[in-house]
């Protein structure tokens, strides 16, 4: 990074190198795309599975490894990247999630002096006319912004009735590192939306717009002030949740004080007994009050890590509860639109009745399957999940024979990837809310299991779902009319365009297309094959020297034998 001085504001201003970092991150990413493609999909081509199949667990553990260095040197979005793929159990495999894990709170802080010009110049007046002191040292350093505890001033006491304070500030420069990041992650979804194995299955740069939108609310610290407000009204009423009030005068975009709530970490098991708390009485709570935003609200805090739910202990011995949970950080937040939070109830009642094929019914209601996909073995898999799996706890799970697991995960994992999937609106919001829930309460009791909070929630949705039965079944009787009304319309036309001869289609130059199609494919399978082979080569020389040289030796045969029957067919 360089710096400059603004004349007229005397400010300090960071101006990050953000061309190389663009470039860095594509190089990063065309590269680890490209091996990927030649070993997952031209080798099993070629007959070369084997090859593929050995060296997978230590290409995810290389490829992990390495953006997790990426991630950490560059910061920015590339942390936010890393937090999702760790979340991701469901679709990555433990090579990468598990490498991934740290990234959660490993991000350097930002000098005291660099925050201090920025908060400044965001507040209009210096830290000590605003405040009447500033902690040095942060308690927080995240990727995109800073915490420091704070007092305020008297007049300000008096006002708003709060003592401590902690203020958070953006990292100097990351408005540019946020815009150049994202521009990297269009471009690098863009060309997966040219890989036919991935665009069948999800919309990649839809992904990157979601993720996009986020992001950029997330650095905007009024909308995280709003987002605060309007999850304080949702559970104004609830005696198990807390949250911070908002200094609004000393708010702006880039500047955000709260009170401070510090409390007991959620997974400060050793804290929470010290404090009297049981933390297998913690569990259930916290699920359930994710589960009533993910369900019921349609708005949900979408990063409850740990270090973002504290459990806050209650000296009034008549209060409902002895303790509260409370939230900080809610730049992240989901929001469930009603059609999407009306399949996700159906899929709850489901998965607590565990009904196989109404699980697959509700997540195709979802929208997360496209309409034509067929869903027969998927509603086995889930069967057959649900019968041997469903009612164990995290530890009742870890008993089980991993090679059990193994086997299953690979016959579900088979089902899974046979299918077009699509997800609609916020949905990774959702899984990486639900992951993350998950995490948390298996670490707070090793025996949890998330059926018996899903169990009674479940049971609550469905009563409340059968009052809209009724309009269910008339609004369903009205598609049905609606679809027999046309149908003689479009058999009409159907008719026609076969009377008018508009479906037949006819080519005199077809024959000779064909050939020269034939001869271009000769020479494409030869340089397919010659590619495959030298990448192969390349890289399986860092662990097999010779296996190797031999694979990047021989790779020019199929390209001369491709060149040579191409000239031939001419």
């Amino acid at each position: 990074m360089t710096s400059r001085i603004d004349d007229r504001t005397d400010t300090v201003h960071v101006v990050p190198d953000t061309r190389a970092r663009y470039r860095r991150i594509l190089r990063f990413a065309a590269w680890h795309l490209t091996i990927t493609w030649w070993f997952e999909l031209v080798l099993p081509r070629l007959g070369l599975a084997g090859i593929a199949n050995r060296s997978r667990p230590t290409r995810m553990r290389r490829f992990a490894q390495r953006f997790h260095g990426l991630a950490v040197e560059l910061g920015g979005l590339m942390i936010k990247v890393g937090q999702f793929m760790s979340s991701r159990l469901d679709v990555l495999p433990p090579e990468i999630t598990e490498e991934l894990e740290g990234l959660q709170d490993e991000v350097p802080p930002v000098s005291f002096s660099a925050i201090r010009n920025l908060a400044e110049a965001e507040l209009g007046a210096s830290l000590e006319s605003v405040f009447a002191w500033v902690d040095q040292t942060p308690i927080a350093a995240a990727s995109l912004g800073q915490v420091h505890r704070a007092l305020l001033l008297p007049n300000d006491i008096t006002d708003t009735g709060l003592i401590n304070v902690v203020v958070k500030v953006q990292r100097p420069g990351i408005a540019e590192i946020v815009d150049a990041d994202l521009a990297a992650l269009r471009k690098v979804g863009g060309w997966l939306s040219h890989i036919h194995l991935v665009s069948k299955r999800v919309n990649a740069p839809a992904l990157v717009e979601e993720f996009a939108a986020t992001s950029l609310q997330e650095i905007d610290y009024l909308h995280e002030a709003e987002n605060l407000a309007r999850f304080a009204t949702e559970f104004s009423d609830d005696a198990r949740v807390l949250m911070p009030d908002v200094v609004w005068e000393r708010t702006t975009r880039r500047v955000l004080t709260l009170e401070d709530v510090t409390a007991i970490k959620i997974t400060d098991v050793a804290g929470l007994r010290s404090a009297g708390i049981d933390p297998i009485q913690v569990a259930p709570v916290f699920a359930s009050i994710m589960f009533e935003q993910l369900f019921t609200l349609g708005f949900f805090h979408a990063d409850p890590h740990p270090g973002n739910i504290f459990v806050t202990p209650v000296a009034d011995a008549s209060a409902d509860y002895p303790w509260k949970l409370t939230f900080v950080d809610f730049g992240m937040m989901g929001e469930v639109p009603p059609t999407t939070r009306s399949g996700l109830r159906k899929l709850l009642i489901a998965a607590a009745a565990r009904d196989g094929k109404g699980l697959v019914t509700a997540i195709s209601n979802i929208g997360v399957l496209v309409p034509q996909a067929n869903t027969t073995e998927l509603e086995r898999a889930m069967t057959q999940l649900f019968a041997r799996f469903g009612g164990m706890g995290f530890a009742e799970l870890r008993e089980v024979d991993p090679r059990e697991f193994r086997d299953f995960a690979e016959e579900f994992g088979d089902v899974v990837r046979s299918l077009p999937i699509q997800l609609p609106e916020n949905f990774l919001l959702i899984i990486r809310a639900m992951s993350l829930t998950s995490g948390v309460c298996s670490s707070l009791d090793p025996r949890f299991n998330l059926w018996d909070s899903v169990e009674p929630f479940a049971a609550q949705l469905l009563r409340a779902e059968r009052g809209n039965i009724v309009k269910d079944a008339a609004t369903q009787m009205l598609d049905a009319v609606a679809v027999t009304l046309r149908l003689p319309q479009r058999l009409d036309g159907l008719l026609d365009s076969v009377e008018d001869g508009s479906l037949s289609v006819t080519n005199p130059r077809l024959e000779r297309q064909t050939l020269r199609l034939i001869r271009l494919l000769h020479v494409a399978i030869g340089a397919l094959i010659f590619g495959a082979l030298l990448l192969s080569g390349a890289v399986l020389r860092a662990d097999d020297q010779v296996a190797g040289t031999v694979l990047m030796g021989i790779s020019a045969v199929p390209l001369v034998i491709g060149l040579w029957a191409g000239r031939r067919g001419r």
